[in-house]
Protein backbone atom coordinates (compact mmCIF):
# COMPACT_ATOMS: atom_id res chain seq x y z
CA UNK A 1 0.00 0.00 0.00
CA UNK A 2 2.86 2.55 -0.54
CA UNK A 3 2.65 3.42 -4.07
CA UNK A 4 -1.55 4.69 -4.58
CA UNK A 5 -2.62 3.75 -8.35
CA UNK A 6 -3.67 7.40 -9.25
CA UNK A 7 -2.38 10.89 -8.40
CA UNK A 8 -5.31 11.76 -8.54
CA UNK A 9 -6.77 9.23 -5.32
CA UNK A 10 -5.93 10.53 -1.70
CA UNK A 11 -4.33 8.23 1.01
CA UNK A 12 -7.67 8.92 3.36
CA UNK A 13 -9.58 7.72 -0.36
CA UNK A 14 -7.68 4.82 -1.50
CA UNK A 15 -7.70 3.21 2.50
CA UNK A 16 -11.49 3.70 3.19
CA UNK A 17 -12.12 1.81 -0.18
CA UNK A 18 -10.32 -0.98 0.44
CA UNK A 19 -11.34 -1.00 4.21
CA UNK A 20 -15.24 -1.11 2.94
CA UNK A 21 -14.89 -4.05 0.76
CA UNK A 22 -12.34 -6.05 2.27
CA UNK A 23 -13.81 -5.72 6.13
CA UNK A 24 -11.38 -5.51 9.16
CA UNK A 25 -10.53 -8.45 11.83
CA UNK A 26 -10.40 -6.65 15.39
CA UNK A 27 -9.07 -8.28 18.43
CA UNK A 28 -11.44 -7.66 20.71
CA UNK A 29 -14.72 -6.88 18.74
CA UNK A 30 -16.40 -5.10 22.20
CA UNK A 31 -13.71 -1.83 21.60
CA UNK A 32 -16.03 0.65 21.09
CA UNK A 33 -19.47 1.23 20.18
CA UNK A 34 -21.25 -1.87 19.71
CA UNK A 35 -21.36 -3.38 16.68
CA UNK A 36 -24.20 -4.03 14.11
CA UNK A 37 -25.41 -7.69 13.17
CA UNK A 38 -28.69 -8.51 11.64
CA UNK A 39 -31.30 -5.97 10.72
CA UNK A 40 -32.47 -3.60 7.94
CA UNK A 41 -29.96 -2.16 5.41
CA UNK A 42 -26.34 -2.51 5.65
CA UNK A 43 -25.28 -4.53 8.51
CA UNK A 44 -22.84 -6.50 10.35
CA UNK A 45 -20.87 -3.61 10.13
CA UNK A 46 -18.60 -1.13 13.08
CA UNK A 47 -17.92 2.20 13.30
CA UNK A 48 -14.24 2.71 12.87
CA UNK A 49 -12.51 6.71 12.32
CA UNK A 50 -9.76 6.52 10.05
CA UNK A 51 -7.51 9.28 9.19
CA UNK A 52 -10.31 12.16 10.74
CA UNK A 53 -13.29 10.16 8.98
CA UNK A 54 -15.76 7.54 10.62
CA UNK A 55 -17.30 5.13 8.61
CA UNK A 56 -19.03 1.76 8.85
CA UNK A 57 -16.47 -1.35 8.10
CA UNK A 58 -17.91 -4.91 7.50
CA UNK A 59 -16.84 -6.93 10.86
CA UNK A 60 -18.92 -9.89 10.98
CA UNK A 61 -18.49 -11.53 7.46
CA UNK A 62 -16.64 -14.31 5.87
CA UNK A 63 -14.52 -11.90 3.76
CA UNK A 64 -13.88 -9.40 6.62
CA UNK A 65 -12.77 -12.81 8.57
CA UNK A 66 -10.08 -13.18 5.89
CA UNK A 67 -9.26 -9.97 5.62
CA UNK A 68 -5.44 -9.24 5.71
CA UNK A 69 -6.65 -5.96 7.69
CA UNK A 70 -6.31 -6.42 11.09
CA UNK A 71 -6.41 -3.67 13.99
CA UNK A 72 -4.67 -4.06 17.36
CA UNK A 73 -5.38 -3.54 20.46
CA UNK A 74 -6.43 -0.32 21.77
CA UNK A 75 -3.86 1.42 23.88
CA UNK A 76 -5.02 4.20 26.92
CA UNK A 77 -5.42 6.86 24.53
CA UNK A 78 -8.28 4.75 22.83
CA UNK A 79 -6.24 3.95 19.79
CA UNK A 80 -5.17 1.05 17.68
CA UNK A 81 -2.80 0.82 14.89
CA UNK A 82 -4.13 -0.53 11.33
CA UNK A 83 -2.13 -3.32 9.83
CA UNK A 84 -1.67 -4.76 6.24
CA UNK A 85 -0.59 -7.83 6.96
CA UNK A 86 2.71 -7.05 7.97
CA UNK A 87 2.58 -3.65 7.21
CA UNK A 88 1.54 -0.83 9.60
CA UNK A 89 -1.22 1.88 7.71
CA UNK A 90 -2.23 3.88 9.84
CA UNK A 91 -4.18 4.64 13.79
CA UNK A 92 -7.51 4.31 14.09
CA UNK A 93 -10.16 4.87 16.43
CA UNK A 94 -13.76 3.75 17.46
CA UNK A 95 -16.38 5.86 18.29
CA UNK A 96 -17.19 5.07 21.95
CA UNK A 97 -20.42 3.52 23.26
CA UNK A 98 -23.51 5.86 23.58
CA UNK A 99 -24.33 6.49 26.85
CA UNK A 100 -27.95 6.24 26.05
CA UNK A 101 -27.85 2.35 25.80
CA UNK A 102 -27.64 1.87 29.62
CA UNK A 103 -31.24 3.21 29.88
CA UNK A 104 -34.34 1.29 29.68
CA UNK A 105 -38.12 2.37 29.19
CA UNK A 106 -40.54 2.13 32.14
CA UNK A 107 -41.49 -1.34 30.41
CA UNK A 108 -38.15 -2.05 30.94
CA UNK A 109 -37.34 -2.06 27.28
CA UNK A 110 -33.57 -1.23 26.80
CA UNK A 111 -32.98 1.95 24.46
CA UNK A 112 -30.81 0.48 22.24
CA UNK A 113 -33.39 -2.62 20.86
CA UNK A 114 -35.05 0.61 19.87
CA UNK A 115 -32.86 2.75 18.46
CA UNK A 116 -29.32 2.82 17.38
CA UNK A 117 -26.36 5.07 16.94
CA UNK A 118 -24.98 4.73 13.41
CA UNK A 119 -21.20 6.54 13.15
CA UNK A 120 -20.80 9.27 15.44
CA UNK A 121 -24.02 11.26 15.53
CA UNK A 122 -26.97 9.50 13.82
CA UNK A 123 -29.50 7.89 15.81
CA UNK A 124 -30.98 4.90 13.12
CA UNK A 125 -33.99 2.50 13.48
CA UNK A 126 -36.29 0.49 11.97
CA UNK A 127 -39.89 1.25 12.98
CA UNK A 128 -41.08 -1.89 11.57
CA UNK A 129 -39.25 -4.96 12.11
CA UNK A 130 -41.52 -6.64 9.57
CA UNK A 131 -42.08 -6.75 5.84
CA UNK A 132 -44.53 -8.13 3.77
CA UNK A 133 -41.91 -9.52 1.14
CA UNK A 134 -39.75 -11.10 4.05
CA UNK A 135 -40.73 -14.38 4.85
CA UNK A 136 -41.65 -15.20 1.31
CA UNK A 137 -38.66 -16.76 -0.93
CA UNK A 138 -40.52 -15.42 -3.89
CA UNK A 139 -40.85 -11.86 -3.28
CA UNK A 140 -37.82 -11.26 -0.40
CA UNK A 141 -34.99 -9.11 -1.24
CA UNK A 142 -32.26 -11.56 -1.11
CA UNK A 143 -29.85 -9.15 0.72
CA UNK A 144 -32.31 -8.00 3.73
CA UNK A 145 -31.35 -9.40 7.14
CA UNK A 146 -34.98 -7.55 8.40
CA UNK A 147 -36.06 -10.79 10.58
CA UNK A 148 -32.33 -12.20 11.35
CA UNK A 149 -32.17 -9.18 14.58
CA UNK A 150 -35.66 -9.38 15.63
CA UNK A 151 -35.29 -13.50 15.50
CA UNK A 152 -32.17 -13.32 17.91
CA UNK A 153 -34.05 -10.85 20.40
CA UNK A 154 -32.06 -7.59 19.26
CA UNK A 155 -35.25 -5.12 18.80
CA UNK A 156 -38.47 -5.43 18.94
CA UNK A 157 -41.58 -5.90 15.79
CA UNK A 158 -42.77 -2.73 16.39
CA UNK A 159 -41.37 1.15 18.03
CA UNK A 160 -43.83 3.31 19.38
CA UNK A 161 -44.24 7.03 18.36
CA UNK A 162 -43.75 7.80 21.92
CA UNK A 163 -40.58 4.85 22.72
CA UNK A 164 -39.19 6.76 19.66
CA UNK A 165 -39.29 10.32 21.03
CA UNK A 166 -38.13 9.07 24.29
CA UNK A 167 -35.34 7.39 23.54
CA UNK A 168 -33.82 9.96 20.81
CA UNK A 169 -34.12 12.74 23.45
CA UNK A 170 -31.85 10.64 25.72
CA UNK A 171 -29.83 10.06 22.49
CA UNK A 172 -29.79 14.14 21.91
CA UNK A 173 -28.91 14.95 25.71
CA UNK A 174 -26.39 12.49 26.58
CA UNK A 175 -24.72 11.35 23.27
CA UNK A 176 -25.15 14.83 20.99
CA UNK A 177 -26.79 12.80 18.41
CA UNK A 178 -27.71 15.21 15.65
CA UNK A 179 -29.88 13.89 13.21
CA UNK A 180 -32.44 10.60 13.29
CA UNK A 181 -33.24 7.87 10.30
CA UNK A 182 -36.38 5.85 10.28
CA UNK A 183 -36.89 3.24 7.92
CA UNK A 184 -39.48 0.65 7.93
CA UNK A 185 -40.18 -2.81 7.00
CA UNK A 186 -43.26 -2.87 4.17
CA UNK A 187 -46.41 -2.99 6.05
CA UNK A 188 -49.41 -4.41 3.64
CA UNK A 189 -51.00 -1.10 3.09
CA UNK A 190 -50.80 1.32 -0.02
CA UNK A 191 -49.31 3.80 1.89
CA UNK A 192 -46.12 1.18 1.77
CA UNK A 193 -44.80 2.68 5.60
CA UNK A 194 -45.55 6.93 5.13
CA UNK A 195 -48.45 6.36 7.94
CA UNK A 196 -45.88 5.22 10.71
CA UNK A 197 -43.24 6.89 9.97
CA UNK A 198 -45.06 10.35 9.89
CA UNK A 199 -46.31 9.12 13.01
CA UNK A 200 -43.17 8.50 14.86
CA UNK A 201 -41.57 11.96 13.06
CA UNK A 202 -44.24 13.69 14.65
CA UNK A 203 -43.12 12.53 18.03
CA UNK A 204 -39.49 13.09 17.43
CA UNK A 205 -39.85 16.20 16.50
CA UNK A 206 -42.18 18.12 18.96
CA UNK A 207 -39.72 16.45 21.63
CA UNK A 208 -36.37 17.46 20.45
CA UNK A 209 -36.11 19.18 16.70
CA UNK A 210 -33.85 17.01 15.30
CA UNK A 211 -33.57 16.55 11.60
CA UNK A 212 -35.41 13.68 10.74
CA UNK A 213 -35.04 11.12 7.56
CA UNK A 214 -38.31 8.79 6.74
CA UNK A 215 -37.57 5.99 4.48
CA UNK A 216 -40.25 3.90 2.73
CA UNK A 217 -41.01 2.31 -0.89
CA UNK A 218 -42.58 4.94 -3.28
CA UNK A 219 -46.57 5.50 -1.62
CA UNK A 220 -49.52 4.41 -3.82
CA UNK A 221 -50.73 8.10 -3.46
CA UNK A 222 -47.98 10.68 -3.54
CA UNK A 223 -50.25 13.20 -1.72
CA UNK A 224 -48.15 10.94 1.32
CA UNK A 225 -45.15 12.98 0.63
CA UNK A 226 -46.68 16.44 1.82
CA UNK A 227 -47.96 14.73 5.10
CA UNK A 228 -44.43 13.30 5.51
CA UNK A 229 -42.98 16.92 5.20
CA UNK A 230 -45.81 18.14 7.50
CA UNK A 231 -45.30 15.98 10.29
CA UNK A 232 -41.82 16.46 10.62
CA UNK A 233 -40.14 14.36 7.98
CA UNK A 234 -36.85 16.68 6.93
CA UNK A 235 -35.53 14.34 3.68
CA UNK A 236 -36.73 10.88 2.32
CA UNK A 237 -35.12 7.80 1.02
CA UNK A 238 -36.70 5.02 -1.54
CA UNK A 239 -34.44 2.66 -1.95
CA UNK A 240 -33.87 1.14 -5.58
CA UNK A 241 -31.04 -0.80 -4.66
CA UNK A 242 -30.25 -2.03 -8.25
CA UNK A 243 -30.86 0.07 -11.48
CA UNK A 244 -31.42 -2.68 -13.83
CA UNK A 245 -34.63 -4.19 -14.14
CA UNK A 246 -32.79 -7.58 -14.75
CA UNK A 247 -31.26 -7.32 -11.19
CA UNK A 248 -33.31 -6.27 -9.44
CA UNK A 249 -36.13 -8.82 -10.50
CA UNK A 250 -33.44 -11.40 -9.71
CA UNK A 251 -32.19 -9.95 -6.30
CA UNK A 252 -35.55 -8.32 -5.01
CA UNK A 253 -38.44 -9.78 -6.76
CA UNK A 254 -41.08 -8.69 -4.94
CA UNK A 255 -40.10 -4.87 -4.80
CA UNK A 256 -39.38 -5.47 -8.19
CA UNK A 257 -42.82 -5.62 -8.98
CA UNK A 258 -42.89 -1.87 -8.64
CA UNK A 259 -40.76 -0.62 -11.73
CA UNK A 260 -38.00 1.49 -11.82
CA UNK A 261 -40.26 3.94 -13.86
CA UNK A 262 -42.59 4.11 -10.80
CA UNK A 263 -39.40 5.05 -8.52
CA UNK A 264 -38.71 7.51 -10.99
CA UNK A 265 -41.71 9.05 -11.09
CA UNK A 266 -42.12 9.37 -7.27
CA UNK A 267 -38.74 11.00 -7.05
CA UNK A 268 -40.36 13.63 -9.40
CA UNK A 269 -42.83 14.17 -7.30
CA UNK A 270 -40.81 14.15 -3.70
CA UNK A 271 -38.19 16.89 -4.45
CA UNK A 272 -40.72 19.10 -5.02
CA UNK A 273 -41.32 18.27 -1.65
CA UNK A 274 -38.48 18.12 -0.06
CA UNK A 275 -36.53 19.92 -2.25
CA UNK A 276 -33.38 18.79 -4.45
CA UNK A 277 -30.64 16.85 -2.81
CA UNK A 278 -33.24 16.00 0.17
CA UNK A 279 -34.60 12.85 -1.67
CA UNK A 280 -32.39 10.33 -2.19
CA UNK A 281 -31.82 6.32 -3.05
CA UNK A 282 -29.69 3.73 -2.38
CA UNK A 283 -27.50 1.49 -4.97
CA UNK A 284 -26.05 -1.44 -3.84
CA UNK A 285 -22.50 -1.75 -6.10
CA UNK A 286 -22.12 -5.21 -6.38
CA UNK A 287 -25.25 -6.73 -6.55
CA UNK A 288 -24.77 -6.93 -10.67
CA UNK A 289 -25.18 -3.53 -11.88
CA UNK A 290 -21.99 -2.86 -14.08
CA UNK A 291 -20.00 0.19 -13.80
CA UNK A 292 -21.42 1.98 -16.45
CA UNK A 293 -25.06 0.94 -15.35
CA UNK A 294 -24.48 2.46 -12.10
CA UNK A 295 -23.00 5.73 -13.72
CA UNK A 296 -26.21 6.10 -16.23
CA UNK A 297 -28.65 6.01 -12.97
CA UNK A 298 -26.50 8.17 -11.09
CA UNK A 299 -26.54 10.75 -13.82
CA UNK A 300 -30.46 10.38 -14.27
CA UNK A 301 -31.01 10.58 -10.28
CA UNK A 302 -28.76 13.42 -10.04
CA UNK A 303 -30.63 15.53 -12.96
CA UNK A 304 -33.78 14.71 -10.74
CA UNK A 305 -32.63 16.42 -7.88
CA UNK A 306 -31.98 12.70 -5.86
CA UNK A 307 -28.80 12.02 -4.26
CA UNK A 308 -27.51 8.66 -5.39
CA UNK A 309 -25.66 7.01 -2.40
CA UNK A 310 -23.67 4.27 -3.97
CA UNK A 311 -22.85 1.84 -1.55
CA UNK A 312 -20.95 -1.27 -1.47
CA UNK A 313 -22.75 -4.43 -0.96
CA UNK A 314 -21.65 -6.41 2.10
CA UNK A 315 -22.88 -9.95 2.28
CA UNK A 316 -25.32 -10.20 5.42
CA UNK A 317 -25.01 -13.49 7.61
CA UNK A 318 -28.36 -15.51 7.29
CA UNK A 319 -29.42 -14.13 3.87
CA UNK A 320 -29.44 -16.00 0.65
CA UNK A 321 -26.74 -13.72 -0.59
CA UNK A 322 -24.09 -14.41 2.56
CA UNK A 323 -21.93 -16.23 -0.01
CA UNK A 324 -21.90 -13.12 -2.83
CA UNK A 325 -18.87 -11.77 -3.42
CA UNK A 326 -18.80 -8.20 -2.31
CA UNK A 327 -17.30 -5.57 -5.26
CA UNK A 328 -13.71 -4.82 -5.57
CA UNK A 329 -12.10 -1.73 -4.31
CA UNK A 330 -11.21 -1.02 -7.65
CA UNK A 331 -15.20 -1.06 -8.83
CA UNK A 332 -15.87 1.32 -5.97
CA UNK A 333 -13.12 3.48 -7.37
CA UNK A 334 -14.39 3.24 -10.75
CA UNK A 335 -17.53 5.08 -10.20
CA UNK A 336 -17.16 7.06 -7.03
CA UNK A 337 -14.88 9.54 -8.27
CA UNK A 338 -17.49 10.56 -11.21
CA UNK A 339 -20.65 10.29 -9.03
CA UNK A 340 -19.08 12.78 -6.75
CA UNK A 341 -18.02 15.06 -9.45
CA UNK A 342 -21.47 15.37 -10.89
CA UNK A 343 -22.64 15.56 -7.18
CA UNK A 344 -20.38 18.86 -6.70
CA UNK A 345 -21.21 20.23 -9.54
CA UNK A 346 -25.23 19.69 -8.93
CA UNK A 347 -24.97 21.34 -5.41
CA UNK A 348 -26.41 18.30 -4.12
CA UNK A 349 -23.46 16.85 -1.51
CA UNK A 350 -23.73 15.43 1.71
CA UNK A 351 -22.95 18.42 4.04
CA UNK A 352 -26.42 20.13 1.79
CA UNK A 353 -28.68 17.16 3.34
CA UNK A 354 -30.34 17.80 6.50
CA UNK A 355 -30.49 14.13 7.43
CA UNK A 356 -30.14 10.43 6.69
CA UNK A 357 -27.88 7.80 5.76
CA UNK A 358 -26.31 10.67 3.21
CA UNK A 359 -26.01 13.19 5.77
CA UNK A 360 -24.35 9.98 7.89
CA UNK A 361 -22.34 8.74 4.69
CA UNK A 362 -20.14 6.49 7.14
CA UNK A 363 -21.46 3.58 4.74
CA UNK A 364 -19.76 4.65 1.93
CA UNK A 365 -16.80 6.53 0.81
CA UNK A 366 -19.04 8.65 -2.19
CA UNK A 367 -18.93 11.90 0.42
CA UNK A 368 -14.87 12.21 0.51
CA UNK A 369 -15.33 12.01 -3.66
CA UNK A 370 -17.41 15.22 -3.20
CA UNK A 371 -15.59 18.81 -3.11
CA UNK A 372 -12.32 16.85 -3.22
CA UNK A 373 -9.98 19.43 -2.56
CA UNK A 374 -11.96 20.10 0.54
CA UNK A 375 -10.89 16.54 2.02
CA UNK A 376 -7.50 15.93 0.63
CA UNK A 377 -5.44 13.43 3.54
Amino acid sequence: MNDFPSALLTKKQYILSELQTRGLRLLDLSVGAASRQGGAGPTDHKAVTVLGTTIMVPVHTRGAVASSFVATLPDPRGVSLLHDGDEEICEISFPPAPKFYGLSTEEGIPYWKIAQLHSRDTLATTVLQTCIRYGNSATKCQFCAIGESLKAGRTIAKKSAGQLAEVAAAAQRLDGIRNVVMTTGTPPTEDRGAAVLAEAAAAIKLRTGLPIQGQCEPPADFGWFQKMRWSGIDSLGMHLEAWDEDVRRRIMPGKAEVPRAFYLEAFREAVKVFGRGQVSTYLLAGLGDSVESLLDAARTLIDLGVYPFVVPFVPVTGTPLANHQPPSADFMRAVLPTVGEWLTAAGITSDTVKAGCTKCAACSTLSTFEKQSACAA
